[in-house]
């Protein structure tokens, strides 16, 4: 079995949220969990990802839509080493 490679998308994808208004918003991050989703399984080099992208979001940004998406990814991730 090969490697997914999503990870790579995800990263991409995520450069383009931030550069477009400097920021990520609870939908363009769910878009970027649907990516690691896809497969049917969240793997090491995404929940990396994932957690880098999470990372670059500022305190002040979170709203509540947000804190619900990074809620249910915490959840998702939870128990993977990356």
């Amino acid at each position: 079995m090969t490697e997914s490679r999503d990870y790579l998308e995800m990263s991409f994808r995520s450069i383009e949220c931030f550069a477009n208004d400097g920021k990520l918003d609870a939908k363009e991050l769910g878009k970027i969990i649907a990516i690691a989703e896809k497969d049917g399984e969240i793997d090491q080099n995404e929940v990396r990802v994932l957690r880098s992208i999470v990372a670059k979001i500022k305190p002040a940004e979170v709203d509540d839509a947000m804190k619900t998406k990074l809620a249910a990814l915490a959840k998702k991730i939870e128990g993977i080493s990356a």
